[in-house]
């Protein structure tokens, strides 16, 4: 059983105030709001993600710390996506009365592990108990970040006749849970989110458009090129698959958080940014559809 109410947020209070720069923080945890203090000529990017046990992960799949990473990894990558830098996190929990306190401590590790790599400070949120007969676990989270005036990068900035690339390798997470699925593995995937990489095309003014791809590079992609008005055409020789993956995992899996951008045909874009791989896939097009062109010279129709 967890902790009652207010000695449970005593101890997230005590551990989310270890080792945290607080620059961005004026008032933090135990009073009625958070006060931000945002970069002076910054912009405030406000991104939120829900976790629900069942449907967003099962604790019987992977161990609670990898579950508080995955909670606020979505948000540090939709950040990462805009070319921004995290401020703070706000995180809400419904728990059931028959949830160990020791999951619920491995779950704040994790979530805290991740926010402290990444110099993000939990500032506040909500706890309650869950209602008699129900067991899940339900977790909000809010991340608040922030981009220098008009330089967010959007998804609607991508022009025909420009080069996508992706970041990473894709397809693992969905492998690893397809495993999962046939019983015959335990889940701990805790993949980065890219805020590095996104800070570095924001600062040289790279990517004309960009999306983190959290539904399937397939899906991800589509959602750009609707932002934007373009079509595209990738090459499946180029997609960076997985080791232990595979093209179908890499085209439509998801959960992956690394990086889609296009670039002008001219720029130079390095190979690697903060040791991550860069790889081109395609181009975009005036024909508003999305094509894979594949090995065998034949053009499939994507989502």
């Amino acid at each position: 059983m967890p902790l009652t109410e207010k000695r449970l947020i005593a101890r997230i209070r005590a551990q989310a105030g270890r080792g945290l720069a607080a620059s961005s923080i004026a008032v933090g945890i135990g009073d009625d709001t958070a006060v931000l203090r945002p970069p002076r000529g910054h912009e405030i990017l406000v991104t939120t993600d829900f976790s629900l046990e069942g449907g967003h992960f099962r604790r019987d799949w992977e161990p609670a710390e990898s579950t508080g990473h995955r909670c606020l990894l979505p948000g540090l990558s939709d950040i990462a996506a805009m070319g921004g830098d995290p401020l703070a996190a706000f995180l809400s929990l419904a728990l059931p009365a028959s949830l160990p306190q020791k999951w619920v401590d491995g779950f704040l590790q994790g979530l805290l592990k991740l926010a402290r790599r990444h110099r993000v400070n939990l500032a506040g949120g909500d706890v309650s108990s869950v209602t008699a007969g129900l067991d899940k676990v339900l977790a909000d989270i809010v991340v608040v970040g922030s981009v220098p005036r008009g330089k967010a990068i959007l998804r609607s900035g991508a022009a025909a006749g420009e080069r996508i690339f992706v970041t990473g390798a894709l397809g693992l997470a969905a492998a690893t849970l397809n495993i999962c699925y046939a019983g015959g593995a335990t889940a701990n995937l805790n993949p980065q989110p890219r805020l590095a990489v996104g800070r570095y095309l924001r600062q040289r003014r790279l990517a004309t458009a960009m999306i983190d791809i959290s539904d399937g590079l397939s899906t991800d992609l589509r959602h750009l090129c609707d932002e934007s008005g373009v079509g595209a055409e990738i090459a499946e020789n180029q997609i960076p698959v997985a080791a232990g993956s595979t093209l179908n995992f890499a085209l439509h899996g998801g959960d992956d958080y690394e990086l889609l951008f296009t670039a002008p045909a001219g720029a130079k874009v390095p190979v690697r940014v903060a040791g991550v791989a860069i790889t081109q896939i395609g181009i975009t097009t005036k024909d508003r559809r999305s094509w894979l062109q594949r090995k065998d010279g034949k053009r499939l129709r994507l989502v």
